[in-house]
């Protein structure tokens, strides 16, 4: 049980939040001892870790772990809060919105381009992320937008569900995330500190189409998948021009 003391602590923590998901969760786990993810279901969110990252990048450590669902047929995840000695006040006012100014920036860098796939997008497809993830980095100076990259919905929903699977998640370091593939696709060391490479491509134009569906049709022939195809190709080329 929280003591009276903890509690009250919470609460004056719970004011200075202003994100109205990580103030839902923090005020169920006050009542109730945690939240399951099927909880932050019925509250409207269909996405619960997104709700839980909130309260985390707010500064509040929560822990993950296993109950049952409410009709005792699997295992969920729940959330409880952590040590509360480490929460980190300089979180508790979330996020600034990023200024207008710093997505034209990307964009104009960028050549309205997603970071990760390359495709290209009108600026209102594409997002503004950090490069290291706020969870590890906290809110950076926008007026160094080599910080920041612009991704498009898609790419964004894939880092963030491989950042917070990966084990930096939990020792936080800078330095881990800015070798990552997803802060620097271009040039990095590991993907979530696994030595892997990971190469993404979209075809977008008419001819990146066609291009495509020839490619599809020659892996479909050869009875392959398609990234086994394009590899098995790009290696001959290689070895052709040796």
């Amino acid at each position: 049980m929280m003591d009276e003391d903890t509690r009250n602590h919470i609460l004056a923590v719970l004011e200075r939040i202003r994100n109205k998901r990580a103030r839902i969760v923090i005020e169920h786990i006050l009542e109730h001892g945690y939240i399951t993810t099927e909880e932050l279901e019925h509250y409207g969110y269909k996405h619960p870790p997104r709700a839980a990252r909130d309260v985390r990048e707010a500064g509040i450590p929560l822990e993950t772990f296993r109950v049952s669902s409410a009709d005792g047929s699997r295992n969920i995840a729940a959330y409880r809060f952590g040590d509360l000695k480490d929460i980190r006040e300089s979180r508790l006012q979330g996020r600034k919105a990023f200024p207008k100014q710093l997505k034209k920036t990307l964009y104009e860098q960028c050549g309205g381009k997603c970071v990760i796939c390359g495709g290209k997008f009108d600026s209102r497809y594409l997002q503004i992320d950090h490069r290291v993830p706020y969870e590890i980095a906290g809110g950076l100076d926008f007026d160094t937008p080599e910080h920041f990259m612009l991704l498009c919905g898609s790419c964004n929903r894939a880092k963030s569900w491989s950042c917070e699977h990966c084990p930096n998640w939990e020792t936080r370091a800078p330095s881990t995330c800015e070798a990552c593939y997803w802060a620097n696709p271009a040039d990095y060391r590991h993907i979530a500190t696994i030595e892997i490479r990971r190469l993404d491509m979209l075809f977008s134009e008419d001819s990146e189409v066609a291009l495509y569906e020839i490619l599809k049709d020659r892996a479909i022939e050869q009875d392959v998948l398609m990234p086994e195809f394009v590899k098995s190709l790009l290696a001959r080329s290689l070895k052709n021009n040796d």
